[in-house]
């Protein structure tokens, strides 16, 4: 049943020319979960968990909002979403009433149409599951329950993950993902050529990216056309930091657009942290450390961070202590620096891994004591907290269990075992927190039961 079969029922209001194809009918035939795709990541992943569920006997239908969405919803139940954002919530209650939808899946829930539907979502008492790249990196991608990062219902107190993890059983270690840079590059410039073949369809559409495609197509030839040159400046700066005699600090670029920074911190952007961070080190750290900063390996090249960079650690004078590396293995400089700073980027999880001290300075699931610095800024250049490693691995341990997919979203198998393991999750709805519950009321039930069983010893 394609988007074709729902022609009937077309909404027209004075404010919007937007069309809605009744989904009525799928209620009828599946009348127990009913799933509303919203936008996913390019790619096949979200149309393959789509396929798996419909395969369970769910209803399953999806918005697209763009051709993109379109292209990679090739065979299930769709519908076109062509008016404005101010449109939308109109649109979405419509469709509520016509599709009575149990639970909405999407991909990111900072997107502002996102944001919009999980506002109705949450009114309408619709399950709301959200997936993100993985907490912990690679092999893992996130799924929970009402949100994730700032809006993630995961404990913010250490004694819960101590206490879960010694309850869990021994977990075998995720599969390794190969990294799949081009086909995700692939898959997103596919997406994009959709995009601009199908846009007189999707006409009013604007990308939650903040750039456009051609946009970021110009940022993406300049950065390859560099590459070169990046990689050879790269070495020195990689030598540069190594060779200090006070020891070095990284601080990883986060993408500027990405919703940690917009919505889960308060710093306002990149190009802010850049400047607060080059500043506090300039007047705080040891005269002869160097700060790293390392350019984010998915960068689509539209800011000159390294103009960025260097301006930065010009004003504050520390010119000859900054520097930009724009090609590097993260896990090579983590195996030698001081510490990392961040603003609350997932790399940070291979830092605590490594030991390395990390202070975030957004808002951050890892950012709890005993694995983050708590204090300020300005303390953490002389005196940063190193992680406790029994924490970090319980810490792991958890999230494992809680909100965590083995598999990824972009090669083969990694989407054949994250939609493997995300089907179960999803059909159970329970989210982060109530997981973590069941560990403990799970082993509570199991030592009464063993307590009780015939030839139980009874211990006054």
């Amino acid at each position: 049943m394609k988007a074709a079969s729902f022609e009937a029922a077309l909404l027209r209001t004075s404010e919007a020319s937007t069309r809605i194809r009744s989904l009525s009918p799928v209620v009828r035939i599946y009348p127990h979960r009913r799933f509303l795709f919203l936008q996913g990541v390019p790619g096949s992943f979200m149309h393959s968990l789509g396929q798996a569920l419909a395969a369970r006997g769910h209803g399953v239908s999806r918005v697209n909002f763009n051709g993109g969405d379109r292209l990679v919803w090739p065979s299930l139940p769709s519908i076109d979403f062509t008016g404005r954002t101010s449109e939308w919530p109109a649109f979405l209650q419509r469709l509520v009433l016509d599709l009575a939808p149990t639970d909405l899946i999407l991909h990111g829930d900072c997107r502002p149409l996102h944001k919009i539907a999980i506002e109705q979502a949450n009114r309408h008492g619709i399950t709301v599951h959200v997936f993100e790249e993985g907490y912990l990196r690679p092999d893992w991608v996130t799924l929970e329950v009402g949100g994730v990062n700032g809006y993630s219902r995961l404990p913010r107190g250490v004694a819960a993950y101590h206490v879960a993890a010694d309850l869990l059983p021994a977990q075998p270690a995720a599969a390794h993902v190969p990294p799949s840079l081009r086909t995700r590059a692939r898959d997103c410039i596919v997406y994009g050529m959709a995009c601009v073949a199908l846009s007189p369809w999707f006409p009013r559409y604007a990308t939650h990216r903040g750039w456009s495609l051609p946009h970021e197509a110009a940022g993406w030839i300049k950065r390859a056309l560099r590459a070169p040159f990046a990689g050879r400046r790269s070495q020195a700066a990689i030598r540069h930091a190594f060779a200090a005699r006070g020891g070095f600090f990284v601080l990883p670029i986060q993408m500027d657009n990405d919703s940690q920074i917009l919505c889960h911190s308060d710093i306002g952007g990149m190009m802010h942290a850049i400047l607060l961070v080059v500043a506090s080190f300039a007047r705080h750290a040891a005269p002869d450390a160097v700060l790293a900063v390392k350019e984010h390996p998915l960068d689509n090249g539209v800011i000159d961070w390294r103009g960025v960079t260097q301006a930065a650690a010009r004003d504050a004078g520390v010119a000859d202590r900054v520097v930009l590396i724009e090609h590097c293995d993260l896990q090579l400089l983590l195996d030698r620096a001081l510490g990392m700073v961040t603003v609350n980027s997932t790399s940070a999880t291979f830092a605590l891994a490594s030991g390395v001290p990390v202070i975030a300075l957004g808002r951050s699931v890892y950012d709890l004591p005993g694995l983050t610095h708590q204090g300020s800024l300005e303390t953490f250049w002389r005196a940063p907290s190193p992680p406790d490693p029994a924490l970090f691995e319980a810490f792991r341990r958890v999230l494992a269990h809680a909100c965590l997919l083995d598999g990824d979203f972009f090669t083969r198998d990694g989407v054949a075992r994250a939609v493997a393991g995300a089907v179960p999750r999803i059909e159970a709805a329970r989210d982060a927190a109530t997981r973590i519950d069941d560990i403990v009321d799970d082993a509570v039930v199991n030592m009464m039961i063993s307590e009780t069983a015939p030839g139980a010893v009874s211990v006054a």
